[in-house]
């Protein structure tokens, strides 16, 4: 009789303990845990440097060899040459004294606002980058937006293109010293502006192509080096990909811009670089998040590979009137998201397919500062602490309303 009750003493005692068990998700298992310390701003003064406008900063890369980034200026050859820079950011060593007093528990209770992690940034140099027939791009046919720095030292620079005009997107290999071109990666058709008498029917929408590169690098050397990916994404939805407005159902006779952000997911390219001919891996969808209060519009602006396991950071950046620019970074995981490089269009209607999984793991809107134009962002130095850094950058779209704005973070990876 005792031990029947103290078997069942026991089992009410587990019973009671696992309904106080927090509830893990099967799509949380997916994630890493990853945390974001702002640690402050910096804005560049307005310039010209050695003949060219010094703005429209829509990426970013990390040399850790040099210590050194290099920015791609979106500007379409109008104030410049097609180009990149490379900066300098110090960071102020003040900040990190402070942040390890208060770690510590050594104040808590000083009331002064915290110096900013970066110190300055020193624009040292801009290279002019060149076209596949060795001349620089003309006026009005590119408009660049993402840049990787590869383990072969070259960079590899994306273009939405000009669809209006019929110029197609590419994702395209450049010499780091001289920015001459070396080689092209695989677009299928799908992504190429195609019209007919009652407009675009096929390929990238107009200013919303390649915005977002990333790569793995494996490491850095002289010589030949192991295979590497590229990952890239389009701003927003291939023009087959959204849903057909012609055709409005009862409910709705115009869709929401919450509506076709859900039915239009960005595409995501994972392509293999090696010795030969490189080589498109898989295609993935990726959903955007419905413009936020009072914002007309929403879209994935910058990509960065977490780890060798499938997960990436991303930032979506916002924009209205009203509402001005806010940007959120999420985590990606790849794993288990369907291969839709065999569909060429979507028609709005992603159905059967499972996406990229995401989580929101910081928005910026938090931070109480006014933001800008958002578009670069990048793994950076290691901080004092060992720790990681992530550098963002914003696009000022050559408008003396806006300025030039890095963000530092520091970026702790479980």
């Amino acid at each position: 009789m005792k031990r029947s009750f103290l078997l069942f003493f026991l089992g009410l005692t587990l019973l009671l303990s696992s309904c106080n068990l927090p509830q893990v998700k099967a799509e949380d298992r997916l994630f890493l845990d990853v945390s974001l310390d702002f640690l402050g701003e910096y804005r560049l003064p307005k310039m010209d440097f050695e003949g060219t406008r010094m703005g429209g900063l829509s990426g970013i890369t990390y040399d850790r060899q040099l210590d050194r980034f290099y920015a791609i200026s979106d500007d379409r050859s109008e104030h410049g040459p097609a180009r990149f820079y490379t900066l300098k950011l110090a960071l102020n060593p003040d900040r990190f004294t402070e942040l390890e007093a208060v770690e510590s528990e050594q104040d808590q209770t000083s009331e002064q606002a915290p110096v900013s992690g970066i110190q300055s940034v020193e624009v040292e140099k801009v290279t002019p980058l060149l076209g596949e027939n060795g001349s620089p791009f003309e006026r009005g046919t590119v408009d660049l937006e993402g840049i990787a720095l590869s383990p072969r030292r070259s960079l590899f620079i994306s273009s939405e293109g000009v669809s209006r005009r019929g110029i197609p997107p590419f994702i395209d290999e450049f010499n780091l010293e001289t920015g001459a071109w070396l080689g092209r990666l695989p677009i299928a058709d799908r992504y190429l502006p195609a019209t007919a008498e009652s407009g675009q029917i096929l390929g990238v929408q107009d200013n919303l192509g390649f915005e977002a590169l990333t790569l793995s690098a494996n490491g850095y050397g002289a010589g030949l080096v192991e295979p590497f990916r590229v990952f890239a994404a389009t701003e927003s939805s291939l023009h087959q990909d959204l849903p057909n407005l012609d055709t409005p159902n009862s409910d709705s006779p115009t869709p929401s811009p919450e509506e076709i952000a859900v039915q239009s997911p960005v595409r995501f390219l994972h392509y293999l670089v090696g010795e030969t001919q490189p080589t498109l891996l898989s295609e993935h969808l990726y959903g955007v998040e419905p413009p936020p209060e009072r914002a007309t519009m929403n879209g994935l602006a910058e990509l960065v590979m977490v780890d060798q396991g499938g997960h990436f950071l991303s930032l979506e950046r916002s924009f209205g009137l009203l509402a001005g620019f806010n940007a959120q970074i999420f985590q990606l995981a790849t794993g288990g998201a369907t291969d839709t490089s065999g569909i060429p269009a979507l028609n709005g209607d992603p159905s059967g397919i499972t996406a990229i999984y995401k989580r929101l793991e910081f928005n910026l809107a938090e931070l109480g500062l006014p933001l800008d134009n958002l578009e670069g962002m990048a793994i950076g130095p290691r901080l004092p602490d060992g720790t990681q850094s992530l550098v963002l950058v914003s696009d000022d779209n050559f408008n003396m309303l806006q300025s030039t704005q890095f963000l530092l973070f520091r970026l702790k990876v479980g």
